[in-house]
């Protein structure tokens, strides 16, 4: 079925890449599980909570699950913060009426005698894996779960819809008041999760966890821990892989363990550190247990392996097996068919001391094999491990996983899971400090789990928890039901998550200022930050991310006085610091950059970037000091303390610095430079090489800049003329003190056919200095379609997302993916699961109207999502094709990143040499050496060449066909210009446009 969508917005340049969020009601109410239940006014028949300054009663059967008997005591002083009046919790099996009865199906002596008595049927629920049920019977209201976390799930769901949300204590959310809730008469039922295992991995802690919760709580305790349990139990997760630099959670505090079972937290430890034992615990007893060394010292290790499993036997864990080496790192100093074959011994020895401290076979016990690094070379190969065991794949350890659901352990039935990282320590790079993982990109990435089979576990490296809750919060609700949350959902997923935080009538605001910081910090993360990154003359790109930043940091600062002095400290957390501190971090770089060319060229204006620079990084650190020191009376002392800037590798530098800047010492008296846009060169020092500005053609109507300015101290007076009566200028005279911007323009009116000539004169006294210009003015196509175009035969792009036509295929079709990537949106393939076909005839096509002025060559640059090679065995590809050319196929996965490494302090000194990308994955941003720090990786973008052949001028069609159905297409270049490199490229003109 052909969908012809001609396009009738309104198609302006694009601000190198365009932003725009939805702005979709809030009131919309969009929620991820049973719909709100609870009111403010009663209904017929409501349930009451509290009125008139009296709160109901809360019973529980105290045979029940310690952790239902607990949660149940939480939701008695839920019911306090929020009324002011507390709701008494009995520990009994024969319950009061007009009260709140919790219970476990098969714990509960009061719950099964309502089922026993057909008062309540559990038929939905019964037998499943954490579902519960809700519902108001004979006066009362009854909380079921099917098991523990199932009833604690819904104890807590009350709580959150009475306003006390999951972040109260984590980033100091205020509780919303009322003095009269309501349940209203109903039943409502919870399913179970899609994905089974939800949790995260608090890693690369220190120094910032690992100071602040020193300071706090006198360690890595369960004093600690019980707030982190029940965060998790908030959002309706369940897992944990707990902190591992310098702490052991066994050891380091005996009742951790105990405290995790009571509260319904699955232990787990991380993907190396096996059978239930942190590293921590290794290195401690190094000596006693010997090496790290399964060949050399099987007796040591398998007695270190038993004594750990020994130990946590009768708690709830998800056991990881396997081994690496030492301190994260590879195992083994052979071949790899040599460390599988010791691989192989340790996961049978392991299985042997599971069934031997259990007393049952190994296939009853939950197990999960991480896939991490070079075990997934050692599984590409041909490595196995038995059937009942988890499969855990992992990401590239910045965002885009590298394998999914492989066909033949679906075909098994296999148990597969994700490991996922928001927060990394070591190769390609740290992303330590601040959230810069957008909502739409987890999404995105998630969605392709999830789709292909990696639902039984999904654990995200989480870092120190704090800053990222935003993407927490996403991922263990989208976990619960990622159906719920479709690609067009994500807008109303973030503006519904700022209401529940600050209130309806700032939220889609916050939601707007959330969604940028994070896309924003994603083109760019401050870890990779460089001062040649941004392009300071071409396309005005630099001043224009400076200012985008500066506009959210307005928005963010505007908004602060409005929010209520309550919930001022979480705002302060979750919009206002990353938002200003990233912005910050930013704008030091593009300002350096700016002074790094001013330098050169011998601006006085120079030092004002400098300065500018310097004074960000104060308020950097007074950003820094004031979380540290001052938030929320201190309460978060030592958290944000991660050194942020002057990365020059992957590991964190010692401390903060400034890239470097240079100072301009004044000439004595005052004379004039000037630049143009489009050149890193000043005149009149470059007399031998006229400046001239990048051409005008009549199609686009741009606008280019001179800059003159000051060498030395005083003001100067100038003019500027031209030869051509046609050349528009902002300014012909003034002063300049430090610098002044001409923008120059053309009356087209006046322009003659073809191309023409003209020189604008910028004189000061005795000083001038010419600039070429360069005007096109022949035939504009005579077309109704709205199309892409150059009259020169230049550079020009295209979002994704404006085609002009979209072509369902025959079992897919491309769909919008909202402001995923760097602009508005990209184009996706939907389902994400559909075969891969190279039938062209069969595929879902984009189509895009272009105008090619010449015949010949015509270079096509595709920008992807750096999506990794998720089906080795068939590669990533997808075609292209002019008119009705036959398609050419291309396949993006040349050029991926071999292998990533995660760090930890036992192997710091570790560093792995990264493999070059292939000169055919062309950059048409800057290209640079050294501290760029360029690659697809850190770009967020792979761009893909393909030449076409266009045998006449004019109208054509470019076509973009789905091959395999995971590449996600963001952005398209045709005749890169290399002479003008930025990272965006060329900002985007859509021509005819009816309005």
């Amino acid at each position: 079925m052909m969908e012809n969508k001609r396009r009738k917005t309104i198609c302006l340049i694009i601000l190198l890449w365009g932003i725009s969020l939805k702005a979709n009601s809030v009131g919309d109410k969009f929620t991820i599980g049973i719909p709100s239940y609870v009111e403010q006014v009663k209904t017929k028949d409501a349930f009451r909570i509290v009125d008139n300054g009296m709160a109901t009663t809360i019973c529980v059967d105290p045979s029940d699950w310690k952790g239902v008997v607990r949660a149940a005591n939480d939701l008695g002083d839920d019911i306090r913060k929020v009324s002011g009046v507390a709701a008494g919790v009995m520990e009994t099996a024969s319950p009061s009426s007009s009260s709140i009865w919790v219970g476990t199906i098969g714990k509960s002596k009061l719950i099964d005698k309502l089922i026993a008595e057909k008062k309540i049927d559990v038929s939905e629920i019964q037998g499943q894996w954490e579902s519960f049920q809700i519902q108001t019977v004979d006066g009362n209201l009854v909380v079921v779960g099917s098991d523990k976390r199932g009833t604690i799930y819904g104890i807590y769901d009350i709580s959150e819809k009475i306003g006390v949300s999951p972040w109260y204590w984590w980033a100091d959310v205020p509780v919303k008041k009322n003095k009269c809730l309501y349940v209203k008469a109903g039943k409502y039922v919870q399913s179970s999760p899609k994905v089974k295992y939800r949790g995260i991995f608090i890693n690369d802690e220190e120094p910032s966890f690992g100071q602040w919760t020193r300071k706090k709580f006198g360690g890595f305790n369960s004093k600690m821990y019980r707030h982190m349990f029940e965060l998790l139990l908030r959002l309706k997760a369940n897992f944990l892989w707990p902190a591992m630099w310098s702490s052991a959670f066994n050891e380091d505090d005996p009742m951790n363990p105990v405290i995790a079972d009571e509260y319904g937290i699955v232990m787990s430890t991380s993907h190396h550190e096996p059978m239930m034992r942190a590293h921590q615990e290794y290195t401690r007893r190094r000596k006693e247990v010997g090496p790290w060394d399964y060949v050399m010292n099987k007796e040591g290790v398998e007695r270190f392996f038993r004594e750990g499993l020994e130990r946590n036997k009768n708690y709830e864990n998800l056991i990881t097996i396997g081994m690496r080496g030492d301190g994260d790192a590879a195992m083994g100093k052979g071949s790899d068919e040599e460390n599988m074959e010791t691989l192989q011994a340790v996961i049978k020895g392991q299985r042997e001391i599971v069934r031997d401290v259990y007393g049952k076979e190994p296939s009853e016990v939950p197990q999960v094999w991480a896939i991490f690094t070079e075990v997934q070379r050692y599984y590409d190969k041909g490595f196995s491990v038995p059937d009942d065991v988890l499969l855990l794949f992992c990401d590239n350890n910045w965002g885009y996983i590298r394998r999914i659901g492989p066909e033949k352990e679906k075909r098994k039935k296999r148990k597969m899971g994700l490991y996922y990282h928001i927060d990394m320590n070591g190769g390609p790079c740290n992303d330590r400090w601040i959230n810069t993982t957008t909502i739409p990109k987890l999404r995105e990435q998630f969605n392709l789990a999830y789709q292909t089979g990696l639902d039984d576990l999904w654990v995200m490296n989480v870092g120190d928890l704090k800053p990222k809750e935003l993407p927490i919060d996403f991922v263990m609700r989208y976990a619960w039901n990622p159906d719920a949350i479709p690609a067009d959902k994500v807008w109303d997923y973030t503006a519904h998550w700022a209401a529940g935080i600050f209130g309806e009538e700032y939220a889609e605001e916050i939601a707007d200022i959330v969604s940028k910081y994070s896309k924003y910090n994603l083109w760019r993360k401050p870890e990779v930050q460089a001062t040649t990154i941004f392009s300071v003359v071409n396309h005005c790109e630099a001043d224009r991310v400076i200012q985008l930043w500066r506009d959210v940091t307005a928005k963010a600062e505007a908004l602060q006085g409005r929010i209520a002095p309550e919930a001022r400290d979480a705002y302060y957390q979750l919009v206002l610091y990353p938002v200003k501190a990233s912005a910050g971090v930013a704008e030091i770089y593009l300002q350096a950059s700016k002074n790094n060319l001013y330098a050169r060229q011998g601006r006085v204006s120079a030092n004002d970037c400098a300065e500018r620079a310097r004074e960000l990084f104060k308020i950097d650190k007074k950003l820094s000091d004031y979380y540290n020191d001052s938030l929320a009376q201190g309460k978060w002392k030592n958290m944000m303390q991660d050194v942020h800037l002057g990365y020059v590798g992957w590991m964190m530098p010692k401390e903060n610095s400034l890239p470097e800047l240079k100072e301009v010492i004044p000439l004595k008296t005052p004379m004039m430079g000037v630049a143009v846009e489009g050149s890193f060169k000043s005149w009149p020092a470059n007399a031998s090489m006229p400046a001239q500005l990048p051409i005008f053609d009549v199609l686009t109507n741009q606008s280019y800049y001179i800059d003159i300015f000051n060498r030395g101290i005083g003001t100067f007076q100038f003019e500027v003329r031209s030869d051509k009566s046609w050349i528009r200028l902002s300014e012909q005279q003034g002063e300049v003190a430090k610098e002044k911007r001409i923008m120059v323009s053309v009356d087209w009116e006046q322009v003659p056919q073809g191309e023409t000539e003209a020189i604008v004169e910028i004189r000061q006294g005795h000083t001038m200095v010419p600039v070429k210009v360069k005007a096109v003015k022949t035939a504009v196509p005579e077309t109704n379609d709205v199309y892409f175009g150059s009259l020169t035969g230049g550079e020009f792009s295209i979002p994704a997302d404006k085609y002009e036509m979209n072509v369902a295929g025959k079992d897919a079709q491309w769909i919008v993916l909202p402001d995923l990537g760097r602009g508005d949106a990209c184009m996706g393939i939907y389902p994400v699961t559909a075969s891969s076909t190279e039938k062209y005839y069969d595929a879902p096509r984009l189509e895009y109207k272009l105008f090619v002025p010449k015949a010949g060559k015509m270079t096509v640059c595709l920008g992807i999502l750096p999506t990794q090679d998720v089906y080795p065995e068939r590669g990533l590809r997808m075609a292209v094709g002019i008119d009705n050319d036959t398609p050419k196929r291309i396949d993006a996965r040349k050029g991926f990143w071999d292998e990533f490494h995660e760090y930890t302090p036992q192997n710091l000194e570790r560093t792995k040499t990264l493999k070059p990308l292939p000169s055919q994955n062309r950059s048409i941003r800057l290209i640079g050496t050294g501290r760029t720090r360029r690659n697809e990786v850190f770009d967020n973008l792979r761009w893909i060449d393909v030449d076409m052949d266009v045998t006449i001028p004019g109208m054509h069609t470019l076509k973009v066909f789905m091959v395999d159905p995971e590449v996600v297409l963001e952005r398209i270049v045709v005749n890169p210009d290399n002479n003008y490199p930025s990272y965006f490229g060329i900002p985007s003109v859509c021509h005819n446009v009816k309005q």
